[in-house]
C-alpha cells in the first residue's frame, strides 16, 4: 500500500512503513513461528538464510553475522589482520570500513576515489601499497560495484587479499558477477535502511573459499569448535534467528525493489536534467541497485535546507572523509590529501529513491530543486 502524495505531505528519505504494509501478513506468522520454536540463536532460520543469500550472491558459503560492521570485523579476524598490517580503504565511506581495521590494531591507509562513481580504483589504490599492506577493501558505494577486475589483478600482482564491502550493493552486478562474489570474501549489511533490511542489525559474509568460511563460522562464536573448545579467539557475531527469518521473507522481493529503485533513478534523470545537479553515473558494465540516489549539488547545504522547508527529507553520505576525522588524526591526514573524497563530501546529497516513491512525489522533489536554483540560490 502506497500513500497518496499531496502538495504538503512530507516526503521521507525512506518509507519503511510503506514496505512493511505490503509484507505484514507474511512477516507476522514467521515471527510467531520463531517465538513458538524458542530457537533464537542459530538453527534452521539462520542456516536457511545463509544458504539462500549465498545462492543469490553466486557464492558457495554464507556466514550470518550480527551486523555489517561485525561482518567486516570477523572477516579481518579470519584473515589474521592485526598490528603492523596495513589495510587500504577509501576515505569516502561509512566509518565501519576503517573503524574495524583500527579495532584490530592494524593501520587504515586512506585512498582517494573515482570522482564519478565514488569508488576505489586500481589507480587510486596502487600508490598506497607497501610491504606492510595485507588487505584491500573496495567499498561498493551507493549501490554500484567498484571496477573490480583491475583491483583483483593488482591484488594478485602484490599477493594481497580483497574483501568487498558490499553493505550497500546486495544484488548489484559487475560484468555479470554479483557483488560479494568477486573478491576473496564479501560482506553485507541488513540494516533496516538497506535494500534488503531486517528489523534491527544483521549482516553476512559470503565467500567461495571453504577454509575462510569455516574460520569465519568459528570466529562468530568465540572461536569455538566444538562448543567450549577454543582454537581461536573470536567474538559474538551471530545473526539472530528472528532477523534471519525476516530476511528470508524479504529476499524474494529484493530484485523487484531494486528494479523499482532503478526506475525511479531513470525518472529522476529526466526530471533533473536541466538543473545544475551532477547526476549519478553508472558504468556500462554495472547494474546498480541504487541503495541511495546521490547527486552533486552547487550550494548543497542551502539546497538541503530549502528542501527541508518543503517537507522533503535528504541525507549527506558522508560529510567528513575519514582521513579528516578526529579519531584518525594520528594518520596525519590533512585537507588536500585526497581531493576527490573531499570534494564529494562537500557536494553530495541523497534524494528519496525508495521503491514505493510515487511519480507525483518525485515530480515534487524535482520541482522544489528547480525552484531553488531558479529563485533561492545565491551562487
Amino acid at each position: 500500500m502506497t500513500r497518496a502524495a499531496t502538495s504538503t505531505e512530507p516526503i521521507p528519505l525512506l518509507d519503511l512503513q510503506a514496505q512493511y504494509d505490503t509484507l505484514r501478513d507474511e512477516i507476522r506468522p514467521v515471527i510467531d513461528r520463531v517465538c513458538d520454536s524458542q530457537w533464537f540463536i542459530g538453527g534452521p532460520e539462520v542456516t536457511g538464510c545463509e544458504e539462500e543469500i549465498a545462492a543469490y550472491s553466486d557464492c558457495k558459503f554464507g556466514i550470518g553475522m550480527s551486523s555489517g560492521t561485525d561482518a567486516l570485523l570477523c572477516g579481518m579476524m579470519a584473515l589474521c589482520i592485526g598490528p603492523g598490517d596495513e589495510v587500504i580503504v577509501p576515505s569516502f565511506t561509512f566509518f565501519a570500513t576503517a573503524g574495524c581495521v583500527s579495532r584490530l590494531g592494524a593501520t587504515p591507509v586512506f585512498a582517494d576515489v573515482d570522482p564519478v562513481t565514488y569508488n576505489l580504483t586500481a589507480k587510486t589504490i596502487e600508490p598506497h601499497i607497501t610491504d606492510k599492506t595485507r588487505l584491500i577493501i573496495p567499498v561498493h558505494l551507493f549501490g554500484q560495484c567498484a571496477d573490480m577486475e583491475p583491483i583483483m589483478a593488482l591484488a594478485a600482482k602484490h599477493g594481497l587479499t580483497v574483501m568487498e564491502d558490499a553493505a550497500q550493493t546486495i544484488g548489484a552486478t559487475y560484468k555479470g558477477k554479483k557483488a560479494g562474489s568477486i573478491g576473496h570474501l564479501g560482506t553485507f549489511s541488513f540494516f533496516p535502511s538497506k535494500n534488503l533490511g531486517c528489523f534491527g542489525d544483521g549482516g553476512m559474509i559470503v565467500t567461495n573459499d571453504e577454509t575462510l568460511a569455516k574460520t569465519c563460522t568459528k570466529m562468530r562464536n568465540h572461536g569455538a569448535e566444538p562448543k567450549y573448545y577454543h582454537a581461536l579467539i573470536g567474538g559474538n557475531f551471530r545473526l539472530d534467528a528472528l532477523q534471519a527469518a525476516i530476511i528470508r521473507i524479504k529476499l524474494p522481493y529484493l530484485d523487484g525493489w531494486s528494479k523499482a529503485r532503478g526506475e525511479n533513478a531513470c525518472r529522476y534523470a529526466g526530471l533533473l536534467e536541466k538543473t545544475p545537479l551532477g547526476l549519478p553515473h553508472i558504468a556500462d558494465h554495472n547494474v546498480s541497485i541504487f541503495n541511495q540516489y546521490v547527486v552533486r549539488c552547487p550550494g548543497r547545504d542551502q539546497l538541503r535546507a530549502y528542501l527541508a522547508e518543503q517537507g522533503i527529507s535528504t541525507e549527506v553520505y558522508y560529510p567528513v572523509p575519514l582521513h579528516l576525522q578526529e579519531c584518525f588524526a594520528y594518520r596525519n591526514g590533512k585537507v588536500g590529501d585526497l581531493p576527490h573524497c573531499e570534494q564529494a563530501a562537500a557536494e553530495v546529497l541523497a534524494l528519496p529513491v525508495y521503491p514505493e516513491l510515487t511519480e507525483q512525489q518525485q515530480a515534487r522533489v524535482a520541482g522544489a530543486i528547480a525552484d531553488f536554483y531558479d529563485h533561492a540560490w545565491n551562487g
